[in-house]
């Protein structure tokens, strides 16, 4: 009986040392990064019928979580988030418009989220550097879009560089471009959206 009790304990010993061990590839592959603060640059450009504009997004953050295991790296999951109002172009009075174009009142974030990744290739000229259309939902103003957005992803060191642009149109938002001077100039519809980031 004692025996058959021995036995009975080492087999359950076995199997959770297998367990555990055998999971800990599982846990390790994926690893974590978190958007830098201070490196890198979010830029949105357009046009209007005085001259063209930009902003930049003074306030950002985000994750992405990727296995670097296999042949090719794995996006697991992606999150981005701009502060609407820490759009700055440098003039107060554009600012103000684009914050009630974009109703910051009741939406204080601009958010993207990964769904999946529809390809990802190596740029065979440079080392750990990989082109990757990416979709995910983005959310301007109170409305969602699934868009697909084309990157470059570079894995340098313990930083992840995540480089590419992306034409949107305000009115898929549901956003009237926004006006100046009693309507005398108008914001174009077409916007781009400038991402060169930086995550640790």
């Amino acid at each position: 009986m004692q025996s058959q009790f021995n036995r009975k304990s080492f087999s359950i010993k076995s199997i959770i040392l297998l367990l555990t061990f055998g999971l800990v590839p599982i846990v390790l592959v994926a690893q974590s990064y978190q958007i830098s603060k201070g490196e890198g640059e979010v830029m949105v450009t357009g046009t209007s019928t005085l001259h063209d504009w930009e902003e930049v997004a003074e306030q950002k953050s985000g994750s992405i979580s990727l296995d670097n295991t296999g042949e090719l790296p794995k996006i697991n999951a992606l999150r981005f988030v701009v502060e609407a109002e820490s759009l700055k172009s440098g003039k107060g009075a554009m600012d103000k418009n684009t914050y009630k174009a974009l109703n910051t009142k009741d939406y204080k974030q601009i958010v993207f989220v990964l769904t999946s990744v529809k390809s990802i290739s190596p740029v065979t000229s440079t080392a750990n550097k990989y082109k990757i259309v990416a979709t995910g939902n983005l959310t301007i103003s109170g409305t969602t879009n699934t868009i697909d957005v084309p990157f470059s992803l570079t894995m340098n060191g313990g930083k992840v560089l995540l480089e590419g642009k992306k034409p949107l149109k305000m009115t898929d938002y549901n956003i009237e471009p926004p006006k100046a001077l009693l309507g005398t100039i108008t914001t174009g519809n077409e916007i781009e959206v400038h991402f060169n980031t930086v995550w640790k």
